[in-house]
């Protein structure tokens, strides 16, 4: 049975820190390896789109509002013709008898009634939005205040219990390594004590080799 039962990616509260030197040498192997892996890192993914081949499509009206707003920032929006609900000019005055006799005057005062109907149903419509708002403005905005808050306390609530959880975690993942801590210890000392007595016995052997050979070769004299 392994003493060892759970293998971690990293251990941040039992390694030592690296110092800058040895993470340059570590980044410094990691490009070395990838250059003699042929892998051109200066070019993207073909999934990925760069962004200077990126153009963005626009509608016409936003087009529109795009232009007006290059020719002159400070100008306001223009997709509303707010003249129709201004005061109308009458046109001029006319008899029954006249009517008949300019056409054109007729139309500008059926033109001029159209747009005063128009005024007046939107002059209709604020006046009773209006009078919704306040009579129903102050209960509506009070009762939206309570839903925020209650939608604030749920955020606030659930903020809460997923920093326990990462606590929880924190502490078990410290736990788990602290209690690890001496085994690995022990494990990395008695695995440099055993590459250290597999470099003595290569050292020792080539000596007796050394040896050896020169007493054959004395012995050949």
């Amino acid at each position: 049975m392994p003493l060892i039962t759970e293998t971690f990616d990293s251990l941040p509260y039992v390694d030592t820190p690296l110092d800058e030197q040895s993470l340059a040498a570590a980044k410094a192997a990691i490009n070395a390896d990838i250059r003699s892996a042929g892998v051109d890192t200066s070019e993207l993914h073909p999934a990925l789109i760069p962004a200077a081949k990126y153009t963005p499509t626009f509608s016409d009206f936003i087009e529109r509002e795009h232009a007006r707003l290059d020719d002159d920032p400070t100008s306001k929006l223009s997709g509303i013709d707010l003249k129709r609900y201004e005061d109308l000019d009458a046109p001029e005055n006319t008899t029954p008898t006249s009517d008949e006799d300019k056409p054109e005057l007729l139309a500008r005062w059926n033109r001029a009634l159209k747009q005063a109907y128009t005024s007046d149903e939107y002059v209709q419509g604020r006046l009773t939005q209006l009078g919704l708002l306040e009579k129903f403005g102050k209960n509506a905005w009070l009762v939206g205040n309570s839903q925020l808050e209650d939608i604030l306390k749920g955020i606030e609530a659930e903020l809460a219990d997923l920093r326990k959880q990462q606590e929880e975690v924190e502490m078990l993942r410290r736990s788990q390594q602290e209690n690890v801590h001496g085994e690995i210890t022990t494990l990395e000392e008695t695995w440099k004590k055993g590459v250290g007595r597999v470099l003595e016995t290569e050292v020792a052997a080539e000596g007796l080799k050394q040896q050896i050979l020169e007493k054959r070769r004395a012995g050949a004299v």
